[in-house]
């Protein structure tokens, strides 16, 4: 009996006229799930997850340790760090259901929700994981143009002087963000965007490099730190605006530490053995520690250069005029890990909707049937019609919200405090606590629990925080025609 090759791979079917053997699960070729050998290491998941975390959220901590102080603002990056780490740990090791090493594999994060929790729980995953990823696209498109902006201002500046207005309109530059996204949609499945993810990893430490080279030189030139030991004064803000504030920064540097939601993807593309969570620790590891190191220069040195008046946006809010040539190579960077970082964090939703259309119309050419197109020099390009239509559909919606809605502290806020939670710490240790049997009202059991909720407390505050900064930010606002 013939099978058509690539059936199972990440959710895709490939038809092809030829006639192929069935496959030797567990042999060269194949893993013992029968889908085509992974081939993923620690160091591809390491760079997935860097795409993933050392986003456009890094801009905004300098911001956020300016609102807390030189005492909260790096404990509570620590703290993120060490929760982040910790629950990515515990999710690590529900990747297979029963053995870690020859279990059922769960190939993305609403699988092992089903697996270990299923009910109502796994439609609540749904909803909140999905959510979160749709509006990580609008973030990033925010952010993305917000940097194509800063290109345009940076090079007015210098020709006209720092005192100049130098407007420019968001729009065009959302607009292009979404071609390109368009484009890049159309690569199928999550392993072939591997050496996307290696590009934007390298493009955040560009960037993350810039900005603390200018933070560190900017406080040579003061001849002084900046800031206070309880952030932001009174006299610079009201009493109110001052307690909103530290509520969003909470969300801005939850958000800059977000990547639980795509995990159980990304380990999805480990080879074994080791076996999967093994590395996925590891990589975990290596990928926190080397964020959290960067967000602490980043955060520090930027509330040290500029103290109260830290910008929303390191690079892009105009503390730093000169070299313009530089920031304008940081701003580049920062758009081509955009554009990385956009497909690393979508593929996962793009993955679920394909899947589950092919559920409900197995039948359907429209949905199953991809067309070969060759290209001299060459592989030939795999085109299908609902994946061409519905992800250009996707991200034109995205690009729409996103030019309603550029709010980019606010948005960082929203998005950190919605899913920090339920998928960073909620799902993860529930998911835990059932692999592993753990007996309710044991010792280990009200741990998690006192985790759990002390982060749903800072998670709720966090919210409240940013959604009051978009109800400031909309009263003065208009639709599309938002400049900078």
């Amino acid at each position: 009996m013939s099978e058509t090759t690539g059936l199972k791979q990440n959710n895709h079917q490939v038809f092809d006229v030829s006639i192929n053997f069935p496959p030797q699960i567990g042999s060269k070729c194949y893993d013992d799930d029968g889908r085509l050998k992974r081939t993923g290491t620690v160091w591809t998941a390491s760079a997935h997850i860097i795409t993933a975390v050392i986003g456009s959220g890094v801009l905004s901590l300098a911001w956020a340790v300016a609102q807390l102080g030189w005492i909260a603002g790096p404990t509570v990056m620590i703290m993120f760090s060490f929760v982040t780490y910790y629950t990515s740990s515990l999710l690590a090791a529900c990747y297979r259901s029963g053995d870690p090493n020859t279990g059922k594999r769960n190939y993305t994060y609403m699988d092992a929700v089903r697996a270990n929790l299923g009910g109502f729980q796994v439609k609540v995953c749904v909803a909140i994981q999905y959510m979160n990823l749709f509006g990580v696209a609008i973030g990033y498109t925010i952010a993305a143009s917000i940097s194509l902006i800063a290109i345009e201002r940076s090079s007015c500046f210098h020709t006209k002087g720092h005192e100049s207005p130098c407007r420019v309109s968001s729009n065009p530059y959302m607009i292009a963000f979404g071609v390109v996204e368009i484009i890049f949609s159309q690569i199928p499945d999550f392993d072939q965007i591997w050496w996307l993810s290696i590009v934007a990893a390298i493009m955040s430490f560009t960037y993350s490099t810039i900005g603390l080279g200018l933070g560190i030189s900017k406080v040579a030139e003061n001849g002084k730190i900046k800031g206070s030991l309880t952030g932001i004064s009174i006299d610079a803000v009201s009493e109110t605006q001052k307690i909103w504030r530290t509520f969003q920064a909470l969300g801005a540097i939850a958000f800059a530490y977000s990547y639980s939601l795509i995990l159980i993807e990304i380990q999805d593309t480990l080879k074994s053995p080791p076996s999967e969570s093994k590395t996925m620790k590891r990589a975990t590891f290596i990928s926190v520690a080397v964020t959290t190191i960067f967000y602490m220069f980043c955060g520090c040195f930027g509330y040290a250069a500029f103290g109260d008046m830290s910008p929303g946006n390191l690079l892009t809010g105009f503390g730093f005029y000169n070299p313009y040539w530089l920031l304008d190579i940081a701003n580049v960077a920062i758009v081509i890990h955009l554009v990385g970082a956009y497909q690393v964090y979508c593929q996962p939703l793009f993955a679920f909707v394909e899947k589950t259309a092919n559920e409900w119309f197995p039948d359907s050419k429209i949905i199953t049937k991809e067309i070969q197109i060759p290209i001299p020099g060459f592989k030939p390009l795999k085109l299908n019609l609902f994946r061409l239509v519905w992800r250009t559909l996707f991200v034109i919606l995205t690009t729409i919200i996103s030019m309603l809605m550029p709010f980019f502290n606010d948005v960082v806020g929203i998005l950190g405090a919605f899913g920090f939670w339920p998928l960073t710490v909620y799902f993860p240790v529930e998911m835990y606590i059932v692999q592993k049997r753990i007996p309710k009202w044991s010792m280990k059991w009200i741990c998690f629990q006192i985790l759990s909720m002390t982060c749903l407390m800072i998670s709720l505050a966090a919210g409240v925080g940013s959604f009051a900064g978009v109800v400031t930010d909309l009263k003065v606002y208009r639709p599309f025609k938002t400049s900078y």
